[in-house]
C-alpha cells in the first residue's frame, strides 16, 4: 500500500492529530533535522490531549525551531494513510503557515537543527507526505 494524501476545508475537531507547520523566516525556507536522522522535515509534531490544534501548531514551532516571534495561520485540514502509519487508518492533521521574525538561540528538543535556505530540500524525512503539503501550500497561493 502507498501512502496517500488527501486535502480537506475542515473535519471535526477531535480527529485533527497533528500540526505541520510549513514556515519562513526573511523570505527563507525553515527546515529542521532531528538528531537521530540525516534528513530534514517541516516543523510539525502530535496534538497533546485537550491541547486547541492552534496551540499544537504553536508549541511545535516553538520546541522544533526556537521560534519565539511569529505569525501562524492555518492553511487546510490534510489526512495520511499508510501501511506503517496507525494500522493504515487515516489519520488527520492542520497544515499551518508560520512566518518567523525572531528565533531562540538554542533550541531545546530532539531537533538537532534547524537550516534556512532557498531552495526546498530534497532530502526529506517523509518525502511521500511533506512535499505534497507544500504543494497543496503553493496551489492556494499561500507559499
Amino acid at each position: 500500500m502507498m501512502t496517500e494524501v488527501k486535502f480537506y476545508n475542515t473535519v471535526d475537531n477531535n480527529m485533527l492529530k497533528f500540526a505541520v507547520i510549513i514556515s519562513k523566516a526573511n523570505g527563507k525556507w525553515v527546515f529542521c533535522k532531528h538528531k537521530l536522522r540525516d534528513t530534514y522535515e517541516v516543523p510539525g509534531g502530535h496534538r497533546e490531549p485537550g491541547e486547541n490544534i492552534m496551540d499544537t501548531a504553536k508549541r511545535e514551532l516553538y520546541e522544533e525551531t526556537g521560534a519565539v516571534d511569529f505569525s501562524i495561520k492555518p492553511i487546510c485540514v490534510y489526512s495520511v494513510t499508510a501501511e506503517n502509519n496507525f494500522n493504515g487508518k487515516e489519520t488527520f492533521g492542520m497544515l499551518f503557515y508560520a512566518d518567523i521574525k525572531e528565533f531562540e538561540t538554542e533550541l531545546h528538543s530532539e531537533i538537532e537543527k534547524i537550516i534556512l535556505t532557498d531552495k526546498v530540500v530534497d532530502n526529506w524525512t517523509y518525502p511521500e507526505i511533506q512535499p505534497k503539503l507544500l504543494e497543496k501550500a503553493k496551489e492556494m497561493g499561500i507559499l
